[in-house]
């Protein structure tokens, strides 16, 4: 008796599938969970009620990269070409430089404002943030969990490889910051955030829009260089500088933007040399071959084994 099978899907037809579901849950767990905040009212502070789904709105990328690993995994899909590998050695090498590489960008900003007029850097508002959160310890982690860890294995770790098949590296930046920024819209209407801090219409809020482009650009270099973990670092470094600084005066967001482009310029075109080679594997950057936890790609269409990415104040 003949055998029949279903056709395999095209890769491109299975990339924007991967893709529109992805954003379909990360969009629908964020804007379900912040809505829900945005009903309960009051701050979205620890102990508040609205804290909760505030927290949880931060996993919604997270989420939808469970999602579509599962997914993947149960229908036997190949691991998506342009997916970064963990390797420890190459993590070590780049991840430390890239970290004091990134909360310098945001340093250095600081620095320029207030030569242009902002406020002197003070230790007291890196205390005051700290206090607020329970302590050094509580804080630290705080900001790993939320932004880094929550949104990194989305963000990056499934959405850049599948946009990477078809798109350059700038344009991926550039698409990516833009969803990123409609993405963080519902933190400016919930009370306690540095968003409603800022207003949707003013300066800040315009600013803290556009700054998601060059951030993109700046994690999904990191990415490509030592995968999901480097881009968990330099989202960390850049968002606990920021809050350490009490960075809101337009003048320091507007110079941090600057700084991080001319430092994604660098990055972008020290780039293009390894992503020419012959061999399609970056010089000196992991094998192109694993999603955002890391786990190799075995040959032909044979799944991946199982492995779980890492989870992860304020959402960036």
């Amino acid at each position: 008796m003949p055998t029949s099978f279903a056709p395999a899907r095209p890769a491109p037809d299975r990339t924007r599938s991967d893709l529109l579901l992805f954003l379909g849950v990360a969009f629908a767990v964020s804007w379900g969970s912040w809505g829900a905040a945005m009903g309960i009212g009051g701050p979205a502070a620890n102990g508040e009620p609205a804290y909760v789904p505030f927290l949880f709105g931060a996993f919604g990328p997270l989420i939808g990269a469970l999602v579509i690993r599962i997914r993947r995994r149960r229908r036997g899909e190949p691991v998506p070409a342009h997916a970064v590998r963990f390797r420890a050695a190459t993590a070590l090498l780049w991840t430390p430089p890239l970290m004091v590489l990134a909360s310098a960008t945001v340093l250095g900003a600081a620095v320029l404002g207030h030569a242009a007029g902002d406020p002197a850097l003070s230790w007291e508002g890196a205390e005051d943030a700290m206090k607020s959160m329970g302590g050094p310890a509580a804080f630290l982690v705080s900001m790993l969990l939320s932004g880094p860890l929550s949104e990194e294995p989305g963000w990056r770790g499934t959405a850049y490889p599948r946009m990477r098949a078809t798109m350059g590296r700038f344009r991926i930046g550039l698409t990516l910051g833009v969803i990123w920024a409609v993405w963080h819209l519902p933190l400016f209407f919930i009370d306690g955030t540095v968003q409603n801090g800022l207003g949707l219409a003013s300066p800040g809020g315009v600013l803290f829009a556009v700054s998601n482009i060059p951030m993109a650009m700046l994690v999904s270099s990191a990415y490509e260089r030592a995968g999901v973990v480097a881009s968990i670092a330099v989202h960390f470094a850049v968002n606990t500088t920021m809050i350490l600084l009490d960075v809101h005066s337009p003048v320091t967001q507007a110079l941090i933007i600057g700084v991080q482009a001319a430092v994604v310029t660098v990055l972008l075109a020290t780039g293009r040399r390894s992503a020419a080679s012959p061999s399609g594997s970056p010089t000196g950057t992991p094998t192109v071959v694993a999603e955002a936890d890391g786990r190799p790609k075995q040959s032909g269409l044979t799944p991946d084994r199982p492995g779980n990415p890492s989870p992860g104040p304020l959402p960036r």
